[in-house]
C-alpha cells in the first residue's frame, strides 16, 4: 500500500500504552520493541508481498531477507520466524515447496528457526514471514535518534523496483537483473552487526516507501531535517535507464512523490535519477544516521565486512517548509 492512503488509516487508530512498549507505531519505525525482562526485550516484525521474480527459490530467499530486514535494523538480532502464505489451489504444491525452500535456506543463513505459520487459498501467490529478535533495552536503534552534524549511510544500492517491474514484463532478461537479485537476497545481517559495534544514532531500512520515503520517516522520527546527495546515491545497474521509461515505473513512485512533494525540496536534479530516489525496494540496504566522529570507522568495518555503503547524506537542525532536500 502507498504511502499516503496508509498513513490515512493509521492516524485514526488510537495509540497504545504500555510502560513496557518501547518502539510502537509513532514514528513508524521498523519494528515493535516489547521489554520483558531489564536486559530484554522482543521485537517483532512481518512482511510478505506477491513474486517479484518467476523462479519460486528465489523468490523464498527475497521475501525471508526482506522479512528480517526490519529486526536488523533495529540493532536485534533475529530468532524465530513463521510462514505467512497466500496460494492458489490450481497451482502445483511443488511451486509452494520451492518457495519455502529459499525461505528456508536464508533463514539458516540468518541462523533463525522457522515455527510454523499460516496458509490460505488466494486469487495469486503471496509469501513473507513474522519475525521475532531480541534486544538489549539500552541497545536498540530506533528511526529517532539521527541528531544534526550525523552522516547519512546507505548499504544497499536502489533501483530493484523498475528493475524488477521491467523484468517481469519482459523488458529485460534474467542476466540484466542479476545485481538486483543478489542485492535483495543479501542479508542486512553483516551491515547490522557492524553498525552495532561501531556505535550509530539511528537506522531504518529502505523498502517500499523508497529512499526519500524512509529518509522522510527518519526525519520525523528524528524531529530533523536531512539532506540527500544524488550523485552519492548507488544505484543499481542500468536502474537509471529502466527509470526513464515510464512503463518500468511502479506506481508507488508517482503516489509516494505526490504525497511527499510539499515536504521535499529537489532542485538540478534529472528527472528519471528524481523517479529513483521513490523507487520502492524490496529488501533494500539499512540506511544508517552515524555521529561524524565515528563514520570512518563505520564505513571501514562495512568494508571489511563486505558490505559495499556509501556516505550520501547529512542530517540538519530542523527547518521550517521542508524534511528532506535532494542536491
Amino acid at each position: 500500500m502507498a504511502q499516503g492512503p496508509l498513513a490515512q488509516v493509521l492516524r485514526h487508530l488510537p495509540l497504545p500504552k504500555d510502560p513496557d512498549l518501547l518502539v510502537g507505531i509513532e514514528t513508524s519505525d521498523d519494528a515493535g520493541v516489547y521489554r520483558i525482562s531489564g536486559d530484554m526485550a522482543v521485537v517483532s516484525t512481518l512482511d510478505f508481498f506477491p513474486p517479484i521474480v518467476d523462479d519460486p527459490f528465489t523468490f523464498g530467499r527475497i521475501a525471508a531477507a526482506n522479512a528480517l530486514s526490519d529486526v536488523y535494523a533495529m540493532g536485534a538480532t533475529p530468532r524465530i520466524a513463521m510462514n505467512i502464505v497466500c496460494f492458489p489451489k490450481d497451482l502445483p504444491l511443488e511451486c509452494l515447496r520451492e518457495i519455502m525452500a529459499g525461505s528456508l535456506d536464508k533463514l539458516a543463513e540468518a541462523d533463525v528457526l522457522l515455527v510454523g505459520g499460516h496458509t490460505v487459498e488466494d486469487a495469486g501467490v503471496k509469501y513473507g514471514l513474522s519475525v521475532t529478535g531480541f534486544v538489549d533495552p539500552a541497545n536498540i536503534i530506533t528511526n529517532a535518534g539521527a541528531r544534526p552534524g550525523d552522516a547519512l549511510v546507505l548499504t544497499k544500492p536502489i533501483g530493484t523496483g523498475v528493475t524488477a517491474s521491467a523484468l517481469k514484463a519482459g523488458r529485460i532478461d534474467l542476466k540484466d537483473a542479476e545485481a538486483a537479485i543478489r542485492s535483495m537476497e543479501t542479508l542486512n545481517k553483516a551491515a547490522s552487526k557492524i553498525m552495532r559495534e561501531t556505535g550509530v544514532s539511528a537506522c531504518t531500512d529502505v523498502t517500499g516507501f523508497g529512499l526519500i520515503g524512509h529518509a522522510m520517516e527518519l526525519a520525523k522520527g528524528s524531529d530533523a531535517n536531512i539532506i540527500i546527495r544524488a550523485k552519492d546515491v548507488p544505484l543499481l545497474p542500468g536502474a537509471l535507464k529502466l527509470a526513464a521509461n515510464m512503463a518500468n515505473r511502479p506506481r508507488t513512485i508517482a503516489s509516494s512523490r505526490e504525497f511527499l512533494k510539499d515536504e521535499v525540496k529537489i532542485a538540478g536534479i534529472a528527472e528519471p535519477l528524481e523517479a529513483l530516489l521513490y523507487d520502492p525496494q524490496t529488501s533494500g540496504g539499512l540506511l544508517i544516521s552515524a555521529p561524524e566522529g565515528r563514520v570512518d570507522a563505520l564505513m571501514k568495518g562495512l568494508r571489511d565486512g563486505g558490505v559495499a555503503a556509501s556516505v550520501m547524506g547529512s542530517v540538519v537542525e530542523r527547518r521550517d517548509g521542508w524534511r528532506v532536500a535532494v542536491e
